[in-house]
């Protein structure tokens, strides 16, 4: 039973599945624990409030903006700021307007020919905006119209003066003092007196208006007068003593220096991880979506989290290093971190567009990191983005050098664009800058470098640069091939160029066709006399060999170059292609000699290879090219049009024969394919002068120049072209 649990539990955890969902809790344990806890002991976790039992010194330099003390400044001149009021002019032309009226509804109503006195002091109230008793109503019909309108002229004077300046709610009360003040001062009989206090009272009004817009507007240009408040602590200053009470000032240097470790609380870790758990699903969903073969693969979800992961961890390391003699440099090493690593990695072990969404990733937990400080992850965002971009095109493993100086001088001005935004004197951005930006480049093509075989094997991964170093003529298998089979070493060569223009052509791996292509044919070291390319003018072994004994001979090469390509450790793809480069062809050539010689039970079957057919359009590439070479080899000096006819036959038959019903070639690759051979070929057997014969001094003939003739006439030839066709 015990066997059994142990079985259960090792298959289950070998499920893909299980191991995807591994993956993806991997990389949030990781994030969380990096996001929410601080691995660097020396410290301490004092609150505000709190006193200190203990006298702490700084271990070393600092520069810092006290971010407290520069809120304060910047409060105090936002206060100092006074409110902006706007004066309505239309305020002033209303009220000028009612006092007119309320003048005029009087001088209305004494002109009235309403029938008594009864009649037209109702008359006076009912067109007054205010009430007004009797007895005055009474009286001001007995005022002159003269004197009536001079009063309004006073009034619209006084209220004019007044008024332009500007009156605010606040201070309307007081205004209205101040006019009736003025109008005792006029010398007015008291109903004239009391008729404009009341006018007074009720017509005026503000019309000064609060504007909140223009004040922000006005307070923020305050707020950013004031420069940030620096503070330079140095090596062994005090910041704070025994008994002494912890301010937000003595918080901000203990962050600066490195020693204030908040311990987080449950809600906080909570928090933390709830984001980190958004962000890994994110990440995994689109991985997901957008890249399925990756998804399958749970050791390159794997790897993927190991990188991501390593490089955070670099980052805390860097964001906790003590450079006491640069204080300067302390407070920026987060443009240092080499997220670039994030980024050139997985752009060459997987792909650039997956780097590109591992790279913003890493960049923003950076920031994270680094006390949420955007610039940080401004600057890795970039910074990986140009490492991605570096490695996009591999060719050689110079590339990845070219990669890191294009990462570096993305750091460099990426530093010195975000602290000129910050005001950074140039004095210290200038060489602080170029110093930062330089050790990201280097720490981004030394840890790629270092990283690329380790995790290749983790990952089961063939690299562009593992590729490079295949298609190296110093690569031991090769060198064996081109010194005990160089018929076959050429061959491969000149696969390997028509190879790898046809990827070329339509898009494919061209460093897969190309590293295929060399070591398609390993197999034939175990017999290289038993093929064409090898004859080297000695007698063909096949014509002493029944057929089917010769196509278990030419067949068992691909059998032999698998386990061959398994000796030294060849990568997998490299392998499916030297498995696939036949296919299921038919050994044509010892089939029809077969049947020639009229021999009883003769099977199609068994002159064809084991298979399996090619399953990537790289294989395919590498067994169309294969065919092409061997047949156009066999040829002497033939016009392109044969060569393009010849070409376009080779691709027919395969694709008739079901060879090509497993990759993914569509007819157009087939045609791109087809130009691609004709254009390297035709280059290759171009049309050459026969230079004249000359005896030499002993009788003897030479040329002036290479010979065109084949040294091999006729039925050599042809024997040969057989056995190169049978061979492949």
């Amino acid at each position: 039973m015990v066997v059994e649990g142990k079985s259960f539990w090792r298959g289950l955890l070998k499920e893909p599945r299980i191991k995807r969902v591994g993956a993806a809790l991997f990389l949030f344990l990781c994030l969380t624990l990096l996001a929410a806890f601080q691995f660097f002991p020396e410290g301490t976790d004092l609150e505000v409030g709190q006193v200190a039992p203990r006298t702490i010194k700084a271990p070393r330099a600092a520069v810092f903006e006290d971010k407290v003390r520069t809120e304060e400044l910047r409060r105090e001149a936002q206060a100092r700021v006074p409110k902006v009021y706007d004066i309505d002019p239309k305020v002033l032309e209303s009220i000028r307007k009612d006092m007119r009226d309320s003048i005029e509804a009087v001088i209305a109503a004494a002109k009235s020919p309403a029938q008594g006195e009864a009649a037209r002091v109702a008359l006076v109230k009912s067109s007054l905006p205010f009430p007004i008793s009797d007895d005055l109503a009474q009286a001001l019909l007995n005022l002159p119209e003269s004197r009536l309108r001079q009063l309004g002229s006073y009034l619209d004077t006084l209220v004019t003066q007044v008024m332009v300046k500007g009156v605010k709610q606040e201070d309307l009360q007081a205004t209205k003092e101040q006019l009736r003040e003025r109008i005792k001062l006029l010398a007015l009989d008291p109903v004239e007196e009391r008729f404009a206090q009341l006018i007074i009272q009720h017509t005026l009004r503000p019309n000064s208006f609060y504007n909140p817009v223009q004040t922000e507007i006005l307070q923020q240009q305050a707020r950013e007068a004031v420069p940030p408040v620096v503070v330079t602590i140095r090596p062994g200053e005090k910041i704070i003593g025994e008994g002494e009470v912890v301010t937000p000032e003595h918080i901000a240097k203990l962050k600066a220096v490195g020693l204030y470790h908040s311990r987080p609380s449950f809600g906080t870790v909570v928090g933390i991880a709830l984001m980190m758990a958004l962000l890994t699903f994110a990440f995994f969903y689109y991985i997901y979506q957008q890249h399925p073969n990756v998804y399958r693969d749970a050791n390159q979800l794997y790897l993927i989290s190991f990188v991501v992961v390593g490089v955070l961890l670099l980052a805390k390391f860097i964001l906790a290093v003590d450079v006491q003699q640069w204080p300067s440099l302390g407070s920026k090493l987060g443009y240092a971190v080499p997220v670039a690593v994030v980024g050139m990695l997985l752009a060459v072990l997987i792909n650039s567009r997956l780097a590109v969404v591992a790279v913003a990733l890493t960049a923003l937990l950076v920031g994270m990191l680094a006390d949420n400080q955007l610039r940080f992850a401004l600057a890795g965002m970039l910074t990986g983005l140009a490492g991605v971009y570096g490695v996009a095109k591999l060719h050689r493993r110079r590339d990845l050098v070219r990669a890191g100086m294009l990462t570096g001088l993305t750091g460099v001005g990426v530093t010195w664009g975000i602290e000129l935004a910050s005001q950074t004197p140039l004095a210290i951005l200038g060489p602080a800058g170029l110093a930062l930006g330089i050790l990201n480049g280097l720490l981004s093509t030394i840890l790629t470098n270092g990283a690329l075989p380790v995790l290749e094997h983790l990952g089961g991964i063939t690299s562009p640069v593992r590729l490079l170093e295949l298609t190296s003529p110093s690569e031991p298998l090769l060198k064996r091939l081109a010194w005990e089979a160089p018929g076959t070493y050429h061959h491969s060569v000149m696969v390997a160029n028509l190879g790898e223009a046809a990827a070329e052509a339509i898009g494919a791996d061209i460093l897969t066709v190309r590293a295929g292509a060399y070591y398609h044919d390993i197999g034939k070291l175990r017999r290289p006399s038993f093929f064409a390319e090898n004859l080297l003018g000695s007698e063909n072994p096949h014509d002493r060999l029944a057929p089917s004994l010769s196509t278990l001979i030419i067949t068992s090469h691909v059998k032999d170059g698998v386990e061959i390509a398994r000796e030294y450790k060849l990568p997998e793809k490299i392998i499916e292609i030297i498995e696939q480069h036949h296919g299921t062809s038919l050994v044509s050539c010892f089939y029809q000699k077969a049947l020639q010689a009229e021999q009883k039970g003769i099977q199609e079957a068994d002159f064809r290879y084991p298979g399996p057919k090619p399953q990537t359009r790289e294989a395919a590439i590498v067994m169309l090219a294969d065919s092409v070479e061997a047949a156009v080899r066999s040829m002497n000096h033939p016009p392109p049009g044969q060569i393009e006819g010849l070409v376009r036959r080779i691709i027919k038959e395969k694709l008739h024969d079901g060879q090509l019903d497993e990759c993914a070639l569509t007819f157009r690759d087939l045609e791109l394919i087809a130009h691609a051979f004709v254009h390297v070929l035709t280059g290759l057997f171009h049309t050459r002068v026969e230079y004249p014969r000359v005896e030499n001094g002993k009788g003897a003939m030479s040329y002036d120049g290479d010979s065109p003739e084949s040294a091999r006439e006729g039925e050599g030839r042809e024997r040969v072209a057989v056995s190169r066709q049978a061979g492949g």
